[in-house]
């Protein structure tokens, strides 16, 4: 848990944690799309757009946390490899959490999609 905690801080929380946000919403869509017995069509648009935003945020943070990271570079006489390393994984927490949320919106809507009776 604390691993987690960390790597949500390190990722920066201002893009990390309305992920989690995110994450924690998709999930309680996807679970309440399987308990209502009406159409889920509206349910499924909003994930679709929600986990499209939770892609587009994560890409968001890993440019701007990449533009502050040329800065600083640009600021100081001296970088070292491990340093420019350190920061280049920082700068790509974002991206793949928000990849990590995208994807499991998606494959809630894969299976809510395929269990779903047609309305023909």
């Amino acid at each position: 848990m604390l691993l987690i905690v960390n790597l949500l801080n390190e990722g920066g929380a201002f893009f990390m944690y309305p992920l989690l946000f995110i994450l924690i919403l998709v999930s309680i869509l996807i679970i309440k799309a399987f308990i209502q017995k009406e159409s889920k069509e509206k349910t499924i648009s909003l994930l679709k757009s929600i986990t499209l935003f939770a892609l587009v945020w994560g890409f968001l943070g890993h440019i701007i946390g990449m533009i502050g990271a040329f800065d600083a570079i640009e600021s100081s006489d001296e970088i070292t490899s491990a340093t420019f390393a350190a920061g280049l994984k920082i700068s790509l927490l974002t991206p793949v959490f928000g990849s990590v949320v995208f994807l499991v919106g998606r494959l809630g809507i894969i299976i809510l999609t395929w269990v779903t009776p047609s309305n023909k």
